[in-house]
């Protein structure tokens, strides 16, 4: 049965009824817009302890305390506004008034879009909140993306978010599928991105974190999911931002590991090629979902187990390992290159660029064009594609760039990229680790 989706207005009127939920709004960056939402819903004192704006960056350091960093559109800095939010509700309101309650305390902390549309819109929003009266206390904190290309755009979803955030978690975490698919209720497709959720807390102790942010893919809420070699997801931007960036692209389902030795020798060719060093460079593994979710159009629990069960086995490596629905390599690069990288590698099998280079796979009319498209996609951004060899069994030869069969239309545009090092070789491998295809 499929869920009803209630009206924000209605969302918000029925936390404002309901006589158990009492807390405070603290919102920096785009106005008290879910705020806005509680008071214009009717009974908004049954609700609201405290609503705040701390614009000005002295009075939030003064509230909150100063970042390292010196970002307030930031993970840390949302934290400190939970934290002290709701120690405040805790600390001040106590008697026979209160003693029925269950506080929370709403943060977030965003940039929309600018007058001279220079940014990039973002933000940090998060709920602390008791499941019970006098209970322990829960986290639900999220990263979004806003998409919309109007700043009062960006502010209404915003408010709808934040709606939506404080509903789930008082009607929804009993479901936590449900509770993620609901933070997107009454908002159009493309006007928001939600590439990180983090759950903290007793209520959400038994919850498998990489299976919440692999459903943000599913559900085509994100488009990649970072985890750390621990099973940690990251927020993708804070990771990857300004770093070298060098990447090995494996399928879903692939039952063996990923040839790291010849992998290992793209990582140091990169090193050495763009002078990265160990600390400014990010090395990734990604295991595509991109096909399944094309084929068969809706991801099934036991898929999202067997990709978590992926990501954990290739963390285990001691890898950083990207999921992602980027079923081309121009896409993918075209996504992290919004990154601001300094240099980006791909690791490739040279069977792949075979195939790409082989008008026999496409359209002969559109070939060129689609051949056009890719390339131009794939190398806006210093990206490299570094290329291992693979044996051709019924020749026995190994195949590389040099003697890779390339069509005749392809032939000028394949070996410009070759000339002007767009496409590298990996050297000094040994035959003993080279795959046969």
């Amino acid at each position: 049965m499929a869920r009803e989706i209630f009206e924000t207005k209605r969302k918000a009127l029925k936390i404002n009824l309901n006589p158990e939920i009492y807390g405070t709004f603290a919102e920096i960056g785009a106005g008290q817009e879910v705020a806005r939402n509680f008071f214009n819903a009717g009974a908004a004192s049954g609700t609201i302890a405290k609503t705040m704006s701390a614009y000005d960056m002295a009075f939030s350091d003064a509230i909150y305390g100063e970042e390292a960093d010196g970002r307030y559109v930031s993970r840390t800095r949302l934290k400190k506004m939970l934290s002290h939010e709701f120690d405040l509700l805790t600390q001040r309101l106590h008697g026979d008034k209160y003693c029925n309650k269950k506080f929370f305390a709403f943060a977030d902390t965003v940039t929309t879009l600018n007058f001279t549309k220079t940014n990039e819109p973002h933000g940090w929003i998060g709920l602390r909140f008791q499941h019970e009266v006098g209970g322990p206390t829960n986290d639900i904190i999220v990263h979004v993306r806003l998409l919309d290309s109007d700043n009062q755009l960006q502010q209404k979803v915003l408010g709808i978010i934040g709606v939506n955030l404080l509903f789930a978690a008082y009607y929804y975490t009993d479901n936590v599928q449900t509770m993620i698919e609901s933070l997107v209720d009454n908002l159009s497709v493309g006007s928001v991105e939600i590439d990180l959720v983090k759950l903290n807390g007793p209520l959400f102790e038994n919850v498998n974190q990489r299976l919440i942010n692999l459903y943000l893919i599913a559900k085509g809420f994100a488009k990649a999911a970072i985890f750390q070699p621990d099973g940690k997801a990251v927020q993708i931007k804070d990771y990857l931002y300004k770093k070298n960036i060098i990447l090995l692209r494996t399928k879903y389902r692939q039952k063996s590991l990923p040839n790291f030795d010849l992998f290992n020798l793209a990582v140091e060719q990169f090193k050495k090629n763009t002078g990265a060093t160990d600390a400014d460079t990010i090395v990734l593994i990604e295991v595509l979902m991109g096909n399944v979710l094309e084929d068969t159009h809706e991801i099934t629990d036991e898929d999202l187990q067997e990709f978590a069960s992926r990501a954990d086995e290739l963390c285990a490596t001691g890898n950083n390992i990207i999921v992602s629905n980027f079923r081309r390599n121009n896409h993918l690069a075209e996504f992290i290159s919004t990154f601001k990288p300094k240099n980006i590698g791909i690791a490739t099998n040279v069977y792949n660029l075979k195939n790409i280079f082989n008008s026999d796979n496409y359209n002969k009319e559109l070939y060129t064009n689609e051949l056009l498209s890719y390339i131009s996609g794939m190398f806006n951004k210093n990206v490299k594609l570094y290329a291992y060899p693979y044996l051709l069994k019924k020749e026995n030869k190994i195949i590389t760039t040099h003697n890779m069969p390339v069509s005749e239309e392809a032939k000028p545009l394949f070996e410009f990229l070759i000339k002007n090092g767009y496409i590298i070789d990996i050297e000094n491998y040994d035959e003993k680790f080279v795959k046969t295809v």
